[in-house]
């Protein structure tokens, strides 16, 4: 697989959520969509979460403490669109704080 290609399956956000706020968020996001674009979790841990949905495609979810809240990445293979949109349904981080 070529760079080009894997980098269109990773996304990355900054929020002023928690980490765990951040993973319930994810929890919930995809757990409301019906059909072949929900997902459920199949592993989680503090700073990560893997969801499952249709036909087997995983979407992972790692957080990590950042200036002005919380950094997110995610990667997935078909379900980029969705992702995104969880991304940009979170919190912006906060700018004053990483002064």
């Amino acid at each position: 697989m070529s760079n080009h290609q894997r980098n269109r399956t990773v996304q990355q956000a900054a929020t002023s959520l928690a980490p765990t706020g951040v993973l319930a968020a994810a929890k919930e996001f995809f757990a409301r969509h019906s059909g072949v674009y929900s997902a459920f979790p199949e592993k989680e841990g503090p700073v990560h979460l893997t969801l499952r949905g249709q036909g087997g495609e995983e979407i992972a979810i790692g957080v990590a403490d950042a200036p002005g809240g919380t950094a997110v990445t995610a990667s997935t293979y078909m379900f980029d669109q969705q992702v995104a949109r969880f991304l940009a349904s979170l919190p912006p981080a906060s700018a004053d704080a990483s002064a």
